[in-house]
């Protein structure tokens, strides 16, 4: 394909120019919306395999949202424990979502995302190291092992920063070609995408707008990679940056692919309380993973009071044991402060709940009793600075104040596991904007190397869909026109609602009604109050015109989160059951039969409506690497009739083959780097 730059077809064709004349259009193989790891990775693999692409960034290039992720990318490598493998990954991520995840995402996950580490380090990433010299790992929540590969407390930048390195190298090998750096791989940067582009049922492409000037823009493009993040900004309190605003999945949904366990939101356990202006601030979980012990007002580590029935054979249930774990992992158990995200973020707001929180209304992180300062300041050096510059907070002479804030939802749009397609041809999707990977909880770590293997996968999947193409489809006429009317309808309304106080209406009933514990009445007034909202969304009017105009902006982000915020409370009603990121206080136990039962949801008639889909069994093999005595905590009793019960649990196998499994399993992906077959694993 060729890139027509801003000579429009409609100007070509003689027909509309005039109303078409302010509308650039650029025509590329695949349009990857977003530039955090998931879509930095698909735009590398697709670019690999030979195809010409768009990367297409909400904001500056290098200030994704992943930039803000810190503790690590969980990875069975084996370096702090040689008996890590991909199986021990793959049952923890399970017992982590309580059996909901799409169990293939979850295999492919655990096998390739030691690869996909090392494919890192070969970009140039710059990891902590072991004393041998090895990448090195550090405990998380939920995680059996020590299995996240870090670069101090802020990983997530070092990923950033690694991909854009390899993104310019690309471009530097396509100038020796073409005599253009932007020949085959360009970043456009602070656009945002307004709607998908169809020719009957195919995707053709993407409209949208360059945000400081306003200027409207047309991508045409037979494969959209969706890589736009998460939804928190419908919520008040919430660790996510101002991009989060649901825009991939909202423009999946219009597009017609479906939504699947939007329910499940997660509320990472520490976030900043004080003071006002930064509440909310992610708290990494290295802290914890470091240490750090969690106490309420009067002193208590009150975790070990809230250790659930299916986790307590894993946890220490005294102070004393869950301190040895650090230095003797092999003979103690793990402290209950590493619980999975969901079962502390619950614990803490049960503790501010009966009155035993801090003054802000959190519980205190404490990390200056356990090490020494200068050991604090070198594994923690932007939480040192994080609360010192923003709080006057010195966490090497005391504790931190922190509580739940909403931090990533487990739900997105519905994908097969192996290309990241969706149900709409030509569309894919990876990272916090696919469902299914995580189930009904996130284990922290999990995120970036999602990003990472799925991010690859849905680059490898566009460019092998572009492959199977007889025709590629084109942008009508009719559809740039509609597209553009919605997004200059805010500045054409006189007189309506205003953005900000609907945004503000919008984040108050998410948080107060559809938040961390959740009851029918409440969720019920919820989505009351959301239809009412979204009435009064078509009438939001804006001062000013399309030019620096952050009002505007809001206006239409706003349409996007409404949808979603409405696709969360419609699945959190129907849901009778407490799971994960999921807690009802009507209902407050696991139903076994509800792990069966997937929400999915869709956009009918401008609609969203909501339905039932099975849950897919898991393969026999995976099924037989869980002892049957946890099953029985997750699964009715026909569904185990095929357990291998007799045969011994492969994942405790001794530790002479486990460090090489990672590496035999490493990924059934071939790279467009390595055409001939799988890359390998080097630089461990």
């Amino acid at each position: 394909m060729t890139d027509p730059g801003t000579t429009t077809a409609f100007e070509a064709a003689g027909e509309g120019a005039a109303d078409q004349a302010a509308v650039t259009h650029h025509t590329y193989d695949v349009v990857v919306i977003g530039a955090g790891g998931a879509g930095l990775r698909a735009a590398i693999e697709a670019r690999l395999r030979g195809k010409r692409v768009a990367i297409i960034c909400k904001s500056l290039f290098g200030k994704a949202h992943t930039v803000m992720a810190e503790g690590g990318i969980a990875a069975s490598m084996g370096n702090a424990n040689p008996r890590d493998n991909w199986e021990v990954h793959f049952r923890d991520t399970m017992r982590g979502g309580k059996f909901l995840n799409n169990w293939r995402m979850a295999e492919l996950h655990a096998k390739e995302a030691p690869q996909r580490v090392w494919e890192l380090e070969t970009y140039g990433a710059l990891f902590d190291r072991t004393p041998d010299g090895k990448i090195s790992q550090r405990n998380f929540g939920g995680h059996n092992f020590p299995r996240l590969a870090h670069v101090g407390d802020r990983t997530g930048l070092e990923l950033i920063r690694t991909l854009q390195q390899k993104i310019v190298s690309l471009q530097q090998e396509d100038f020796k070609r073409t005599g253009d750096y932007e020949s085959d791989l360009k970043v456009f940067h602070e656009y945002t995408v307004t709607e998908l582009l169809k020719d009957g049922d195919r995707i053709a492409g993407a409209f949208g707008y360059q945000r400081p000037t306003g200027e409207l823009v047309c991508f045409h493009s037979a494969a959209v990679v969706l890589a736009t993040g998460g939804v928190g900004k419908s919520f008040k309190v919430t660790s996510n940056s101002w991009e989060y605003t649901g825009d991939g999945h909202a423009l999946a949904m219009r597009a017609g692919a479906k939504l699947l366990n939007m329910e499940f939101v997660q509320f990472h356990p520490t976030g900043m309380v004080w003071p006002p202006s930064v509440k909310g601030i992610l708290v990494t979980e290295s802290v914890r993973g470091d240490g750090g012990v969690l106490k309420n007002s009067e002193g208590v580590r009150f975790m070990f009071n809230y250790i659930p029935e299916v986790f307590r054979e894993q946890y220490a249930t005294s102070e004393d044991e869950g301190d040895r774990w650090y230095t003797d992992a092999d003979n103690n158990r793990r402290p209950p402060e590493l619980l999975p995200r969901d079962e502390v973020a619950r614990a803490i707001n049960n503790e501010v709940k009966e009155g035993r929180g801090s003054p802000a209304g959190g519980v205190y992180l404490d990390v200056s009793s356990r090490m020494p300062a200068a050991e604090i300041t070198r594994r923690l050096p932007s939480m040192y600075h994080q609360f010192k510059e923003l709080a006057d907070v010195d966490i090497t002479a005391g504790p931190m104040e922190v509580g739940p804030t909403c931090h990533y939802v487990m739900g997105g749009v519905e994908v097969d596991p192996d290309t990241a397609a969706s149900a709409v041809p030509g569309l894919f999707a990876a990272g916090e904007v696919a469902g299914g990977m995580h189930g009904s909880n996130r284990l922290g770590g999990n995120s970036l190397s999602d990003l990472l293997v799925f991010g690859c996968r849905a680059g490898a999947g566009a460019a092998a869909y572009l492959d199977s193409l007889a025709e590629v489809p084109s942008v009508s006429d009719a559809s740039v026109t509609s597209a553009r009317e919605d997004v200059e309808r805010p500045i054409h309304n006189s007189g309506g609602e205003n953005a900000y106080t609907v945004h503000q209406e919008l984040q108050q009933t998410m948080n107060d009604l559809v938040g961390i514990i959740r009851k029918a009445d409440e969720m019920e007034l919820a989505l009351k109050k959301l239809h009412e909202l979204r009435d009064r969304i078509p009438r939001v009017a804006v001062d000013g015109r399309r030019a620096y105009n952050p009002g505007w902006h809001l206006a239409l982000d706003l349409r996007n989160m409404l949808m979603v915020s409405e696709c969360i409370a419609m699945a959190a009603l129907e849901r009778q059951e407490s799971r994960g990121g999921h807690t009802r206080d009507d209902y407050p136990t696991m139903d076994e039969n509800w792990r069966r039962e997937l929400l999915v949801c869709s956009l009918r008639d401008g609609e969203v409506r909501l339905e039932h889909q099975g849950q897919p069994s898991m393969r026999s093999d995976l099924f037989d690497l869980f002892e049957m005595d946890e099953l029985k905590k997750y699964y009715t009793g026909d569904e185990l009739g095929g357990h291998r019960s007799d045969a011994p649990p492969r994942t405790q196998r001794g530790t002479e083959d486990a460090g090489d499994e990672a590496e035999r399993s490493s990924t059934t992906v071939e790279t467009g780097g390595d055409p001939g077959g799988e890359l390998t694993g080097g630089g461990a």
